[in-house]
C-alpha cells in the first residue's frame, strides 16, 4: 500500500586508474557556447543528434517499447563547474570539454525517465526532479517527445533529488491537472519544510498558481504505479543518511550510495541492467561510491551490463570509458558510463 497524504490508496588494476587523470591539452579556440544566427530550437535538435546518432552505448528504441532516458548523470552542482571556467591559472580539460555544444562531459543533476509502455498506454515516470531539472528537461523533453509526467520518484531529499519540485508548475498549469509524487515519509517531512507551500498550498495567496502535487507515502517494499511494479532498494548515501535505488522489472537503479546494505542485496538479484553511482576515478567520499567501489560492487553483483551515473568533473567521458571498455576485454566486465540525453531500450 502506498500513503496518500490524508488518505490511504492502493500503490497505483588500479594503477590504470591513474592515467584517467592525465591533463589533456585544449585547443586555443574559446569554447563555443553560442554562435550567431543558430536558434535554441537548433541547438535542441543538435543536441539531441549529437547524444543519440553515434550509438556508443545507446539503441534504437520503438514506439511501442520501453525505455530508460538518462535525464541528467551528474552531480549536484553540475558539470562544468562555473569556477573551472573562470580560473585564469589552472585550466580543467572535462570542464572545457563540457563547454562544447554537445559533449558528453556536459552533466546536469542526476536523475532518468522511464517511459514504461504498459497495458493501458505508455506513461513517464520520473526518477528525482533536482534544482536543474528545467535545464534538463528544456533539452530533452522536446527532443524526445515527452510532454506529460505521469509520476514523479523521489530517491532522497537533497536539492540535486528535489530541487526543481516547483518546475512542475509548468505541466501542473498547462499540461495535466496535477503530478503524484512518490516519496518516503522521512524526505516528505523535509519537503513540509523546503517546499511548505507545495504541501499545504492553503498558505497561497489567491491566484498563486504553483504545482499541484499529490503526495503518496511509500514504505521500504514494492509499490505499483501505472501497472509499473517498483521496489524500493535501501541504501546508505553517507553516515546514517537512508537513500533509495529502485528496480523495474530487471533495471536496478541506484544514483546516490555510499554503502549497500546486506539485507539489499537479495533485491538485487538476477539484476540485467545495473545503473549505479560513481562519482570520480580514483576513489569514494563520505557519501558517494568511486569507481574502484562501484567496479567492486559490479563485480559482487554481477549485472549483464551497467551504466555509471553521477560524475564530477574528474570523470572524463572519453577517457574512463576507453579503460572501461580494456576493462571489458580483460575481465568481461560490462560497464560503461552513461551520459545525459541517453536512451536505452528495456523489457519492464
Amino acid at each position: 500500500m502506498v500513503l496518500f497524504v490524508g488518505t490511504t490508496l492502493p500503490p497505483t588494476s588500479m594503477a590504470c586508474l591513474a592515467a584517467l587523470r592525465t591533463q589533456v591539452q585544449l585547443r586555443s579556440s574559446a569554447f563555443p557556447i553560442a554562435r550567431k544566427g543558430f536558434s535554441p530550437f537548433q541547438r535542441i535538435a543538435q543536441s539531441r543528434l549529437q547524444s543519440v546518432s553515434d550509438g556508443e552505448i545507446g539503441g534504437t528504441v520503438s514506439a511501442n517499447e520501453s525505455e530508460i532516458i538518462f535525464i541528467g548523470t551528474g552531480t549536484s552542482e553540475g558539470i562544468p563547474r562555473v569556477s573551472c571556467l573562470t580560473d585564469p591559472i589552472k585550466k580543467c580539460p572535462v570542464c572545457f570539454k563540457a563547454a562544447e555544444p554537445g559533449n558528453k562531459n556536459r552533466r546536469l543533476n542526476t536523475s532518468i525517465l522511464v517511459r514504461y509502455a504498459g497495458p493501458s498506454g505508455n506513461r513517464n515516470i520520473l526518477i528525482d526532479v533536482g534544482k536543474f531539472f528545467y535545464h534538463s528537461a528544456l533539452r530533452w523533453f522536446p527532443a524526445f517527445g515527452i510532454r506529460t509526467i505521469d509520476a514523479v520518484i523521489i530517491t532522497h531529499s537533497h536539492a540535486d533529488a528535489i530541487g526543481g519540485l516547483d518546475d512542475l508548475r509548468d505541466w501542473t498549469n498547462n499540461v495535466q491537472p496535477s503530478v503524484p509524487i512518490y516519496v518516503a515519509q522521512r524526505d516528505f517531512e523535509v519537503m513540509q519544510k523546503t517546499h511548505y507551500y507545495l504541501v499545504d498550498t492553503s498558505v497561497i495567496l489567491p491566484g498563486a498558481a504553483v504545482s499541484e502535487l499529490q503526495f503518496n507515502i511509500i514504505p521500504e517494499e514494492p509499490f505499483v504505479v501505472d501497472d509499473l511494479k517498483v521496489t524500493p532498494l535501501p541504501v546508505w548515501h553517507g553516515r546514517g543518511y537512508r537513500s533509495l535505488g529502485f528496480r523495474f522489472g530487471n533495471v536496478c537503479y541506484i544514483s546516490d550510495v555510499s554503502e549497500i546494505p546486506e539485507e539489499t542485496y537479495p533485491l538485487l538479484k538476477d539484476c540485467e541492467i545495473l545503473i549505479l553511482d560513481a562519482l570520480r576515478p580514483d576513489r569514494s567520499s563520505s557519501t558517494h561510491f568511486g569507481l574502484p567501489r562501484a567496479l567492486e560492487e559490479v563485480r559482487k553483483i554481477q549485472p549483464k551490463r551497467t551504466l555509471f551515473t553521477g560524475m564530477m568533473h574528474l570523470m572524463d567521458h572519453e577517457e574512463v570509458n576507453s579503460y572501461l571498455l580494456k576493462l571489458k576485454e580483460t575481465e568481461g566486465v560490462d560497464a560503461q558510463l552513461s551520459y545525459d540525453g541517453l536512451r536505452i531500450p528495456v523489457t519492464l
